[in-house]
């Protein structure tokens, strides 16, 4: 690398993601300068303290003056809200991109504020983990992780630019349209998530098992489905009001599904249990064989140091 790849970046919003790409920036030399935002002074303040902005403004619409890359990283839902205030203080020739896990109601919230002369290239880093806030970002977050571009009619070269910082930080880069992103990760991660919120809602409303039983004997499968549930409420709530086509579309299959293996149990056919398991166990081991999680005991999770 031989110097940053944009000389001035402002960050809308600083939880996990934000302060992860911060962190990753200042590692690498990626950017001259961070500029951040956000809502809270607690959160504002922390950004501060930790050091990963090099100045932090109180309004998005101070942060983003100069700024050669905008990166909205708020709620699906407030970013209508936040495009509107920063359109008038964009750069001419900026790029503007965002990291929510929806993409067609992001484009459609903040295209329009968008003015000309200025890039918006919409994008989703799969990557995360439960955890939230300024405290929770580290530099390696994105490492052999995908992130997904939506180039619509940005200019070639600032998507690319886009790309390198991307694949900089160390995240692989794909591109695709809104829609198809919309139910891909309807497939990959939205419907999972409703699931896993809703199998945990289950134990807590079934009285016959105690919560601590429910802790307890949690190694079970369980325990991922509480670590899925345990992510931002506020960024689930709008991920399924803003891809409710794609969601239900797959819910739907899912609980077709669902039925077929109800079924099944019902009526002792074990055939079609086995056969079923083992194409799904097939996808397990194509997720470990592309670098995407771990075959290790335990899904890899070190063992608290008892010294």
């Amino acid at each position: 690398m031989t110097g940053p790849i944009y000389n001035r970046v402002a960050l809308i919003g600083l939880g996990l993601i934000a302060s992860s790409m911060a962190h990753a920036m200042k590692k690498w030399g990626l950017a001259g300068s961070i500029a951040g935002y956000a809502r809270t002074t607690e959160t504002r303040a922390a950004a501060l303290e930790i050091g990963f902005c090099d100045a932090v403004f109180d309004t998005a619409a101070a942060a983003v003056e100069g700024a050669d890359l905008v990166v909205l990283a708020v709620p699906v839902g407030a970013m209508s809200a936040v495009a509107a205030e920063i359109g008038p203080h964009l750069k001419p020739g900026a790029t503007v991109t965002d990291v929510g896990s929806v993409k067609q109601a992001v484009v459609e919230a903040v295209a329009p504020h968008i003015p000309e002369g200025v890039d918006f290239v919409p994008g989703h880093p799969l990557a995360g983990t439960e955890h939230s806030g300024p405290h929770s970002g580290f530099a390696t977050l994105f490492q052999n992780r995908w992130h997904i571009l939506v180039p619509g009619s940005a200019r070639p070269e600032a998507v690319a630019r886009l790309r390198a910082l991307w694949e900089a930080m160390g995240a692989n880069v794909d591109e695709m349209d809104a829609a198809h992103h919309d139910l891909v990760l309807a497939v990959t991660s939205h419907t999972p998530h409703l699931i896993a919120y809703t199998m945990v809602g289950v134990a807590d409303h079934l009285s016959r098992i105690t919560e601590s039983e429910v802790i307890k004997y949690s190694a079970a499968g369980f325990r991922d489905f509480t670590r899925i549930a345990a992510s931002d409420p506020t960024m689930w709530r709008d991920v399924f009001l803003t891809n409710k086509e794609a969601t239900l579309d797959i819910l739907g299959r899912f609980t077709e599904e669902l039925f077929v293996l109800q079924r099944a149990i019902r009526m002792g056919d074990g055939q079609l249990l086995f056969d079923y398991f083992t194409r799904t166990r097939a996808i397990r081991r194509g997720i470990i064989e592309a670098g995407q999680d771990t075959a290790a005991p335990d899904f890899g999770r070190t063992k608290p140091d008892k010294g």
